[in-house]
């Protein structure tokens, strides 16, 4: 696997990375002020598709390959789900495991978003808690209400 780092500045969020195995997505972190600025002239199809998301177009991200070979048949099934949640609509934790063929195992569906490590191609910020929005760990939940805003999501 020859991974390549790519960073990417998205105009009022910051500055993201994306780790991409050809055009398959390894690794993805949100953009955020606290990075250092985005170098390099790497030009890759998926940055300009994160550009648009940024920019408020209704970018469709569940077709960008990504890489959930290191997942668990459950956890591959979560992804697989929340992929096909679509821009604009939220799943409880507890419905994200339904879907994923496993109803009850709500705190697994949990752990799988807490250490998601594929930012928007696996949109763990369209899942909120039975009672409210939930948690979006380091980005907190500021982050999370602004992405959700972004989508349309009420």
């Amino acid at each position: 696997m020859a991974v390549t780092r790519v960073a990417y500045e998205a105009d009022g969020w910051g500055t993201g990375e994306l780790w991409l195995d050809g055009d398959v997505v390894v690794w993805h972190e949100l953009p955020t002020a606290r990075r250092a600025q985005a170098r390099g002239s790497i030009q890759a199809p998926v940055v300009a598709l994160l550009h648009a998301y940024f920019a408020g177009e209704p970018v469709d991200l569940s077709d960008v390959p990504v890489d959930l070979e290191y997942e668990t048949p459950f956890l591959e099934r979560c992804a697989h789900a929340l992929r096909s949640v679509p821009r604009g609509e939220v799943v409880t934790y507890g419905e994200l495991a339904a879907l994923a063929g496993a109803p009850g195992a709500a705190r697994a569906a949990g752990s799988f978003c807490a250490r998601n490590r594929l930012g928007l191609f696996v949109p763990c910020h369209r899942v909120v808690s039975a009672g409210g929005l939930g948690s979006y760990g380091s980005h907190g939940l500021a982050y999370k209400r602004r992405l959700l805003e972004l989508e349309g999501a009420v």
